[in-house]
């Protein structure tokens, strides 16, 4: 796998682990994360970074401190780069096309990731069991399974979780936050999956009604229509 990396897309990016630079300057010290001697270990979970900062921004994952705020609808973010790729959702701003399918996308990562799924790449591969990944962050989140590291804690309970998304998705469930809105019937839902079984059933065709020969009556299944039919039996 080549370190450094380029393409016309995304003009350079880190073949270790994905990330996206605008400059072959920043990526070049970017670089030295993966080769630079790693003297900052955290003291929650054991992991080593090369330097203090790159530390600093990790506690926050166990922390969950969140510094940066967006002024438009409050969220707060722990990295100012996730603050940044989160404003364009409110400009509407998509400057990365798919050539493939037109698709628009906020970030150059993103458009990279979503191309992958056209040509079938996976580039990042588990060395324990051989699973591969489209991207570096879930091929993270799945080596946690063989680690058995659960680095998201939830404060209210105190479960833990091998991913950010899992927790969020639980937290959920203590404050009865319900995101996801049904645009047909305006129900909302705390979890995505339930959002799409619940739209399965506005676009489900209404059954064909079972019709009583004798009074004209309507059922919707044999069961019932059987059971009134005694009716004019007995």
């Amino acid at each position: 796998m080549d370190l450094l990396a380029e393409s016309e897309a995304e003009p350079y990016y880190c073949g270790v682990c994905g990330k996206d630079f605008v400059h072959i300057v920043q990526l070049e010290e970017h670089m030295k994360v993966h080769t630079v001697e790693k003297r900052f270990p955290c003291e929650i979970c054991g992991k080593n970074f090369s330097k203090n900062s790159d530390l600093s921004r990790h506690i926050r994952t166990h922390t969950g401190e969140r510094p940066f705020r967006c002024d438009v609808c409050g969220r707060d973010f722990s990295m100012n780069y996730n603050l940044k790729n989160h404003l364009k959702t409110h400009t509407g701003e998509k400057p990365y096309q798919c050539d493939i399918c037109d698709k628009y996308f906020t970030e150059r990562s993103s458009l990279r990731k979503h191309i992958r799924i056209h040509t079938g790449e996976k580039p990042y591969h588990c060395t324990t069991c051989g699973d591969s990944f489209t991207d570096y962050s879930t091929l993270r989140t799945h080596l946690r399974t063989h680690t058995g590291e659960k680095p998201f804690h939830c404060e209210i309970c105190g479960k833990d979780f091998t991913a950010n998304s899992s927790l969020k998705s639980h937290i959920r469930t203590h404050n009865r936050e319900k995101p996801f809105v049904c645009k047909e019937c305006g129900k909302g839902f705390s979890f995505k999956v339930h959002l799409r079984e619940h739209v399965k059933a506005h676009n489900k065709p209404e059954p064909s009604p079972l019709r009583c020969k004798i009074c004209g009556d309507n059922f919707v299944d044999d069961v019932a229509l059987t059971s009134h039919l005694r009716i004019h039996t007995e």
